[in-house]
């Protein structure tokens, strides 16, 4: 997988993996893993998630 980002966020992760002595690659993870367990504590996001399985479902079901 690969990620463009813009400039000045590229610069960011730079010095900020630089800083804490990690990979651009480990801090961008680490983020995303961040991001992946706040999202998982939301309940917005699991009625959202909830939502979209419950049309896929329907989709599916009306293409078998």
């Amino acid at each position: 997988m690969s990620v463009r980002l813009p400039k000045e966020l590229a610069l960011d992760i730079t010095a900020v993996a630089r800083a804490n002595g990690v990979s651009k690659s480990r801090a961008i993870r680490l983020a995303v893993e961040d991001y992946v367990a706040a999202q998982r504590g939301n309940p917005h996001f699991k009625e959202r998630l909830r939502k979209r399985l419950e049309e896929d479902r329907e989709v599916l079901e009306r293409l078998v």
